[in-house]
């Protein structure tokens, strides 16, 4: 997917954009592979690959939820920023909270904001688990976003616990999601969560099959969630 057949797609799913959003994504690329030489980020590095895996593919939950009206996003586990860069530039209205556990990542992060002069971006170098339990954001999200983090009875502990009752929790999963969110129907019910819709996806070209995953927030998490570092991997609630 070039960047014009990445303009038109996007176009066809009624998000437009303009000339400089189009150079924002442009510099996101150039500034993923130069880093990359440097640390790993990625595993994928040509050009179309990465409008089509990285970009496309974080654009893709906007398909399903309009993001008009959220304005408090925090994306779990970002990585080299999907997805909440990419909607950021599709929509700059957008109030994204990024945490990692890894400072590379955060230091590549913090450049690319800077490049991409992005505002309302903010940055964390913490565990998930510690960072669910800090007051200042537990429970303070409109939504909470992961990307390819953990399976869901994990990734669940480590997101429902920021969401704000009434907000959401989006998971967003390769093709076995469906599979994923069977065995984790139990850990959605005792966070607070409720499934509200999952939809099926298949990338343009290559033909990959996604699956985003949209979870209610219900009633506020128990405290002791999430627990302790490496606790949920380890012991699952299942």
């Amino acid at each position: 997917m070039n960047r014009e057949q990445f303009k038109r797609a996007l176009e066809e799913k009624g998000i437009v954009l303009t000339k400089r959003q189009l150079e924002q994504f442009s510099i996101y690329y150039q500034t993923l592979v130069e880093w990359n030489e440097k640390m790993n980020l990625t595993a994928i590095t040509d050009k179309e690959e990465v409008y089509l895996k990285h970009f496309y593919d974080s654009v893709s939950v906007a398909f399903y939820h309009e993001f008009k009206n959220d304005k408090h996003i925090c994306d779990v586990g970002a990585g080299a920023g999907f997805p909440s860069i990419p909607l950021k530039i599709c929509f700059p209205h957008l109030d994204i909270t990024i945490v990692d556990s890894l400072k590379k990542r955060i230091g590549f992060l913090e450049h690319l904001a800077e490049k991409l002069q992005l505002e309302n971006v903010s940055f964390y170098h913490d565990r998930a688990e510690t960072f669910g339990k800090n007051k200042q954001f537990r429970e303070t999200f409109d939504i909470v976003l992961a990307r390819a983090v953990a399976r869901m009875s994990v990734l669940s502990e480590l997101c429902l616990p920021l969401v704000k009752n009434g907000g959401l929790f989006i998971a967003m999963k390769g093709a076995q999601g469906k599979e994923e969110l069977l065995k984790a129907q139990k850990a959605i019910r005792v966070l607070g969560g409720k499934v509200k819709k999952t939809y099926l996806l298949t990338l343009p070209k290559e033909g990959s099959e996604r699956t985003i995953i949209c979870i209610d927030k219900m009633k506020s998490t128990p405290k002791k969630y999430p627990r302790k570092p490496g606790t949920p991997n380890r012991s699952p609630i299942e």
